[in-house]
């Protein structure tokens, strides 16, 4: 058995998400991908795939597993690569996390200038709302955490953005402007699912003091739509379903066109920062580290100075 070719198509296969994806992309037969997978298991002694009709699962060995092939396949790519290429022309892919509004407004317009750099190295940019736990399947992980997290992980701060109190022109000529944060209870609340360890409930909003001259607000609310997806947020924000805690940046963008209101300008939900982790492995492979220092030199900077773009 080909061990290094089975563990490729292990990773393969649970990337793409089935035995016959696997095969298109590595131009491999499905029976071909089958056999080295089962081969591969029958060589462990455990089951690493748990196979249905609809889907395909890992089991406990298999996440462990992959963890662990991932960082073997990622530095054998990188020691190739040192063998036979100079050092600007890396080559292979850097996996990539990433929450979905950070993704869409920050590292998609890095895309084109990561590849005039290095035009050889893809990045696999991978969406999950919640990527804390994540960090050792990637080779960067990028988490937007409120002030004061703390976690056992290797990480770069790389910018701070604060989160701010959003509603269309439309929604606030239908509901009235609210001018304290005690007005908000009459309002409609569309919610991001915040985690129990960020401090905020599910039926409540609650505000603290930009100056931090007062003690927080917290002011129940119904709430109208929840989403894990800022994307949707914003979206019916603009549309007038309601009020949105959103990011300043790029929020500011659409307040400058005047799709919408910042309200309770005094108050911020909270202040936020941003961090590229990298997985505890020993030898972070160059393409990754190049990939690392290029997305946190690029200054986060908003009107404020200190902030995302």
């Amino acid at each position: 058995m080909d061990r290094l070719l089975s563990m490729r198509v292990f990773q393969k296969v649970i990337d793409e998400g089935g035995f016959a994806a696997a095969a298109r992309v590595l131009d491999m037969s499905p029976a071909t991908i089958t056999r080295l997978v089962t081969d591969l298991e029958q060589h462990l002694g455990t089951r690493l795939i748990q196979r249905t009709t609809r889907k395909l699962a890992l089991t406990e060995a298999g996440e462990a597993y992959l963890l662990r092939v991932r960082s073997i396949l990622s530095e054998v790519d990188d020691a190739e690569a040192a063998a036979t290429q100079s050092s600007n022309e890396l080559q292979g892919a850097v996996h990539v996390l990433a929450p979905s509004l950070f993704a869409s407004y920050f590292l998609a317009k890095k895309v084109t200038p990561w590849l005039a750099l290095y035009p050889k190295v893809a990045l696999h940019l991978h969406v999950d709302s919640f990527p804390y736990s994540r960090v050792e399947e990637f080779d960067v992980t990028f988490m937007v955490v409120n002030e004061g997290f703390d976690a056992n992980i290797v990480a770069r701060p790389i910018g701070s953005v604060e989160w701010i109190v959003c509603a269309s022109p439309d929604y606030l000529k239908r509901r009235g402007t609210p001018l304290q944060p005690q007005d908000l209870q009459n309002h409609l609340y569309l919610r991001f699912p915040w985690q129990a360890r960020s401090g905020h409930s599910a039926q409540s909003m609650r505000l603290s003091r930009q100056d931090g001259s007062q003690d927080d607000v917290e002011v129940r609310m119904h709430v109208a739509l929840q989403s894990e997806s800022y994307e949707v947020l914003f979206r019916a924000a603009i549309d007038g379903a309601g009020v949105a805690v959103l990011p300043r940046f790029p929020a500011v963008d659409y307040v400058a066109r005047g799709e919408l209101v910042q309200l309770l300008p005094d108050w911020i939900f909270g202040r936020y920062t941003v961090y590229a982790a990298l997985p505890t492995r020993k030898l972070i492979p160059a393409r990754t580290r190049a990939f690392l220092d290029f997305a946190t030199s690029q200054a986060l900077q908003t009107d404020a100075g200190k902030n995302l773009p």
